[in-house]
Order: structure tokens, then sequence, then C-alpha cells
């Protein structure tokens, strides 16, 4: 490895450890709003169960989201937000 790289490199640990001990400020932030997934549902005028499927997930699931038990990841995420914005394009496009 060059010496410039791995100086950057153990720089960049540096200042995440600093970060991470409180004892420096992260150069920026950013706060990801978690989905009202019941709002998503009924804004598509599905029931929970037409939704589970139309997702791909569990009725459980989908109720662990609705009640902030856990918090929909990676795909489903990016999903209902393509259903939040656009939502009859996302039906359209997941019944075809």
């Amino acid at each position: 490895m060059e010496k410039r790289l791995f100086d950057d490199l153990l720089q960049s640990l540096k200042e995440a450890m600093a970060i991470s001990q409180g004892t420096a400020k992260a150069s920026f932030e950013f706060k990801v709003e978690a989905t009202d997934v019941k709002a998503v549902r009924e804004r598509v005028g599905l029931t929970q169960e037409e939704f589970a499927k139309l997702t791909r997930v569990s009725i459980k699931t989908l109720q662990n989201w609705k009640q902030h038990r856990r918090e929909p990841t990676g795909p489903a995420a990016a999903l209902l937000k393509i259903v939040s914005t656009e939502p009859k394009l996302a039906l359209k496009s997941l019944h075809s």
C-alpha cells in the first residue's frame, strides 16, 4: 500500500474514533425518517393481507413495522418509499 494512502486511511480511522468517543463532531449527519407503513398501506387502499402479499412480507412483519417494533430496511424500505411516492406506478408495476 502506498504510504500516502495508508496515512489517509490512518487519519480517517483516528477521526472516526474521535467522533465515536464524542471528542470530535462529524463533518455531516443525516437522519432517515421512519416510514409510516400504516399510512402508506391506507393510501393505496389495501388490507393488511393484500399489502403484505404485495410487498412479499408476512402479515406479522407488516404489523411489527406498523407498531414500530421493527423498521423496514434495505429493499423493503426502498419499496415502501416508492409505493409512498408513486403509488399508482408502484401498484401497476407490482401487479404486472
